[in-house]
């Protein structure tokens, strides 16, 4: 099948007409009109030629970081000469203000973000190191009270199985919080868990005892104070149990106001877990944690992006722009570059996953999840690679490799997807050894071990590349794999289509949605390719048949 047509979407018309704040206020509220566009410029401050909307700000904040208020002041107010009603240049100036301790401009700079549709969430959340400082003004206490909310962040739900649930919560400050579910009247209860400042005042709630493929409704209580809205979630079907499902999956989510509407479209589908394959909030500056911050704080105060997570299971891995920087590794050693782990706590206190690696003796975000027959390897490709010129080269490090070995054997799903943050196949990135094909020989024993031990039913899931593909990786000792790479979730930057792909689409964001049935007596998954404005792109269907040694 011949790639579909190359495209990509406009950016580089007006962000918001200038002096429109009902714009500025859909925006924030995710009303957002089909073709609203990128803004004509940021700032002659930022160092790209053609900078992003989505690095603007985290590199502001890194300023922030060096002491740099000044140049944080110049270059915001530059960019809003030609985008006045960006909330995001009114967050930036309070906080430089604030940080020159000029309380005053800081206030109504502040007060000019909240006008703009900012949620007041993105002021009780940080980075603390210059909000603290606003709390104490006159317009922050009042705001506060007209928006009062016990949580900052979330709910966020993850680690989904028939039978239980985890919900992530940030509060403001150290509090007692507790989830109550139930399928009517109240059921379960969590115990009474507490926020910790050392865990950036976040805190996991955890519920058991539940039943399979069953509704629940949920609230959660801050210091004994219910939340007055509930949300909703479903658990799997049974483990290990035949069934139809959908799940959801995709990477490179940069922040871009036009387009997080996309949050809503993947929730309206309703889909039990959605699988983040990395470049999730874009970050780039491993040293700097209060950048790191700042990138998750922005997407996890987005509206749209918080009703999505509450109600649909979130499994994350992280790729090189989340990790470090761009086509970055981070070599063998635990603790070396010092960064790391630091980078690793973050990652784990935004996130709400099943396991983050081997913990703290061996850091990684690899881990398993099952979703009835379907068994799901999530890998971190990141943490222990090592330089792809040095032979050997590694992208999983011995650790994780032992642990998908032994996780492989012993697995029973109809279906086995092996998931990276980068394609497998080669030819998708020509030229970079940073994908799989810069580390042929781990990948060759990674998928001789597949057929020296007859494991069937592997798909493979990727992303990266700014676009949507269908790949087929013929091997000589085993039946071809399919790589299914879906990685522009909200980015405005696209890759271009390559002729090798068995399909391929780049004009509009997409994600990518799998539809198991196992209950057929040849069980089959089809990956459908679907648009940030619900339009199916394309269906491909892989058959259990097709998967089988011999």
């Amino acid at each position: 099948m011949a790639p579909a047509k190359k495209g990509g979407d406009v950016s580089r018309r007006k962000f918001i007409a200038a002096g429109s704040q009902t714009a500025a206020a859909a925006l924030l509220a995710g009303g957002v009109p089909q073709q609203m566009a990128a803004p004509a410029a940021l700032s002659s401050c930022d160092e790209e030629p053609d900078p992003q909307y989505k690095r603007f700000g985290s590199r502001m904040i890194a300023r922030l970081v060096d002491g740099k208020a000044d140049e944080v002041i110049e270059c915001a107010s530059a960019h809003m000469e030609g985008n006045p009603m960006d909330p995001e240049q009114h967050y930036l100036l309070a906080l430089a203000y604030a940080q020159k301790n000029q309380l005053a401009q800081a206030a109504n700079y502040l007060q000019r973000a909240i006008d703009a549709g900012m949620p007041v969430s993105r002021f009780r959340a940080g980075p603390r190191e210059w909000t603290a400082l606003l709390e104490t003004t006159d317009t922050f206490r009042k705001l506060s009270g007209q928006q009062a909310t016990a949580l900052v962040h979330g709910p966020l739900l993850g680690s989904v199985t028939d039978r239980s649930a985890r919900f992530w919560v940030r509060t403001a400050r150290e509090a007692a919080v507790q989830v109550r579910i139930g399928t009517g009247a109240i059921e379960h209860t969590s115990e009474v868990v507490h926020t910790r400042s050392d865990k950036d005042y976040t805190a996991v709630l955890n519920v058991d005892n539940l039943e399979a493929d069953t509704l629940y409704t949920y609230d959660i209580a801050v210091e004994g104070h219910v939340e007055e809205r509930t949300w909703s979630f479903k658990t799997f079907p049974g483990q290990g149990a035949e069934a139809r499902f959908d799940i959801g999956f995709g990477g490179c989510a940069g922040y871009t106001p036009w387009h997080e509407r996309m949050w809503r479209t993947i929730a309206s589908h309703r889909l039990p877990l959605f699988l983040l394959t990395g470049d999730n909030v874009y970050i780039d500056d491993p040293t700097r944690q209060a950048v790191h911050r700042y990138c998750y704080y922005r997407r996890q105060s987005r509206p749209e992006f918080r009703d999505f997570v509450a109600s649909t299971s979130i499994a994350a891995i992280w790729d090189d722009h989340d990790f470090a920087d761009d086509d970055s590794w981070g070599g063998p050693l635990v603790d070396e570059p010092s960064w790391k782990r630091p980078v690793w706590h973050t990652f784990r206190n935004n996130w709400n996953n099943p396991a983050y690696g081997g913990g703290e003796e061996q850091p990684g975000c690899w881990f398993k999840v099952s979703v009835a027959d379907v068994d799901i390897f999530m890998l971190d490709d990141r943490y222990y690679r090592t330089d792809p010129s040095r032979t050997p080269a590694t992208m999983l490090g011995p650790a994780q490799k032992r642990w998908l070995f032994d996780s492989l054997h012993s697995a029973t799903g109809t279906f086995k997807l092996l998931v990276t943050s980068v394609p497998w196949a080669y030819g998708v990135k020509p030229g970079s050894k940073d994908p799989w094909e810069g580390y042929g020989e781990e990948r060759d024993e990674l998928f001789s071990f597949l057929a020296r031990n007859r494991i069937e039913g592997v798909v493979l899931l990727s992303g990266d590349r700014h676009r949507a593909d269908i790949w087929k990786i013929e091997r000589p000792d085993g039946y071809a794999l399919y790589d299914f790479e879906n990685a522009r979730l909200t980015n405005i930057h696209t890759h271009q289509v390559l002729p090798g792909a068995l399909f391929g689409y780049n004009e509009k964001c997409t994600f990518g949605k799998l539809r198991f049935d196992t209950r057929k007596a040849d069980p089959e998954v089809t990956y459908e390719i679907i648009t940030i404005d619900n339009e199916p792109v394309h269906a491909f269907t892989v058959k259990r048949s097709q998967l089988l040694h011999g």
